[in-house]
C-alpha cells in the first residue's frame, strides 16, 4: 500500500506591518500602530489542511520605514530556507506601504525555485473584522501548492506576481493591482486558481551575494516632473557629489509625465547630472503603461517599472557595477 504523502511544510517570516498592527480601541482602523504583534501570535488559530507551519520573526516594523538592513536580513533568511529540503515554501507577512518594493527586490535577488508569498492587511489585527487572517490563510495555501515557484503576493483573494505589484488604493481591502500585466490568479475555496504560468526568478547567486555584502545600497533618489518643475533638487544633490560626501547620490529616477517626458528645466539638470557621472533613468508617474524608447532619447527609460521599482532596479544594477536597465 502506498504511503500517504506528508504535510506540505511552510515557513512564515514576519516583518510587521498593519497585519501585525494594534490599536488602543478595537473600532479604530486608522489610529493604530503597525508591527506590534509577533508572527507566532498571528498564526494562532490559523490552520490550513495538509500544511505544517513554522514561524520566524525577521523584523516587526511599519513598512513605511522599510530599509536596506531589513531587506538584507529578509533576503538572507529566505535564501537559507529556500535551500532546505524540509521547506516547501515561504510566506512573508508585510505592511502594504512598501510591499511592492520588497516583492520587486526579492524577485530580483532570490533564486525562488520554491514559492515566496508575501501577504498583508489593510486593517489592524485588533479591528472588529480584520482582513489579515484570511490573507494569511490564502498565502499559506499558495505557498503549499505543489510545483509552485517564484515571488508572489496575496491580498483580498487576489494573487499577483511580485515583480508586477503596485499599491493602487489607499484604504480598500483589495488595495493592489498589477498594472497592465493582470492577475496571476485568485483564491477559490482556499485553493489557487492559476491564470498564468509560474513566474521565473530574475536573480543570480552573484547578485544575492552583492546584496548581502553591501553595508549600504547605492544612493538612488526619485524626483518627479510636474507643471513648474525645476532642476534645483538635482543641483543640490550634485553639490553633495562635488563635495565628495560619502553618501553622495549615485543614481536618479525621474518620475516623468506621460511617456517619461520631463519639464525642460528638470531635463537640463538631469543631463548635467548624467554628465557628472550620475546614472539617470526616466520612468512615468502614470498608473499604467510603460516608457517607450525613442531613437532621440538622451536619458534611458525604465520600461514598465514604476518609479519605486526603477529605484530598486537601479540600486541593484549599480551594486553590480552596471548602469543599464536590464536586470
Amino acid at each position: 500500500m502506498a504511503q500517504a504523502p506528508g504535510p506540505r511544510r511552510v515557513r512564515v517570516l514576519g516583518t510587521g506591518g498593519t497585519i501585525a498592527g494594534a490599536a488602543a480601541e478595537a473600532g479604530d482602523v486608522l489610529g493604530y500602530t503597525a508591527g506590534q504583534i509577533g508572527v507566532q501570535q498571528l498564526l494562532g488559530g490559523i490552520a490550513v489542511p495538509g500544511v505544517a507551519l513554522q514561524a520566524e520573526q525577521v523584523a516587526n516594523i511599519d513598512s513605511k520605514d522599510m530599509d536596506w538592513a531589513v531587506w538584507q536580513a529578509l533576503a538572507g533568511r529566505c535564501a537559507h530556507w529556500l535551500a532546505q529540503d524540509a521547506v516547501d515554501g515561504l510566506v512573508i507577512t508585510h505592511g502594504t506601504d512598501t510591499l511592492e518594493e520588497t516583492a520587486f527586490f526579492l524577485h530580483h535577488v532570490l533564486d525562488a525555485r520554491k514559492p515566496v508569498v508575501l501577504t498583508c492587511a489593510m486593517r489592524p489585527a485588533t479591528a472588529p473584522a480584520p482582513d489579515g487572517p484570511q490573507n494569511l490563510r490564502d498565502a499559506i495555501a499558495v505557498a503549499a501548492t505543489p510545483q509552485a515557484r517564484g515571488v508572489l503576493a496575496v491580498c483580498a483573494a487576489r494573487v499577483h506576481v511580485g515583480a508586477e505589484l503596485r499599491k493602487s488604493h489607499t484604504y480598500r481591502l483589495d488595495a493592489f493591482s498589477a498594472g497592465d500585466h493582470g492577475l496571476f490568479g485568485d483564491m477559490e475555496e482556499g485553493r489557487l486558481r492559476r491564470l498564468r504560468e509560474w513566474p521565473r526568478s530574475a536573480a543570480s547567486a552573484r547578485r544575492l551575494q552583492a546584496v548581502l555584502a553591501a553595508p549600504q545600497p547605492p544612493r538612488v533618489e526619485i524626483i518627479g516632473s510636474h507643471a513648474g518643475a525645476s532642476g534645483r533638487l538635482v543641483d543640490l544633490l550634485l553639490r553633495e557629489r562635488q563635495a565628495q560626501a560619502p553618501d553622495a547620490v549615485q543614481g536618479l529616477v525621474l518620475a516623468g509625465t506621460g511617456n517619461g517626458t520631463l519639464h525642460h528645466a528638470l531635463e537640463a539638470a538631469a543631463l548635467r547630472a548624467q554628465a557628472a557621472g550620475v546614472t539617470v533613468w526616466r520612468s512615468t508617474r502614470c498608473a499604467a503603461g510603460r516608457v517607450l524608447p525613442h531613437a532621440g532619447d538622451r536619458l534611458p527609460g525604465a520600461g514598465d517599472w514604476t518609479p519605486v521599482q526603477a529605484r530598486v532596479a537601479l540600486q541593484l544594477a549599480l551594486l553590480e557595477g552596471r548602469r543599464d536597465a536590464a536586470l
